[in-house]
């Protein structure tokens, strides 16, 4: 079973930049700790104060051991501050969800 953890940001629109930042360096911190960055997501057109992070796992239990490893990266807890210091996400929530396979495809055709 594969399970992604599908995270949801409420952000300050005025600290877009701010968050970019944050994410951007997530793309080596999950990584490392064993999580697959599926990616981040900034809004676009519509609602501006929503952004997305998705990371799959190939069980719960990879998860919780990716979550002890991320709590002692000495990155990832700068990380986190970085984001508390600049107050850019307002409200954050994890929703687990897992994927119909016979939906999923490894890599999109971007054409």
């Amino acid at each position: 079973m594969y399970v992604t953890c599908f995270i949801r940001y409420q952000i300050d629109p005025a600290q877009r930049a701010a968050f970019q930042s944050y994410a951007e360096r997530w793309g080596q911190i999950i990584p490392r700790c064993g999580g697959q960055l599926l990616g981040y997501f900034l809004p676009h057109e519509g609602t501006n104060d929503i952004a997305y992070g998705i990371i799959g796992f190939s069980r719960l239990a990879d998860y919780e051991s990716y979550r002890a490893r991320l709590r002692e990266d000495a990155e990832g807890r700068a990380n986190f501050a970085f984001a508390q210091e600049r107050g850019f996400i307002l409200r954050e929530s994890r929703t687990f969800l897992r994927g119909v396979p016979s939906t999923l495809t490894a890599h999109p055709d971007p054409s």
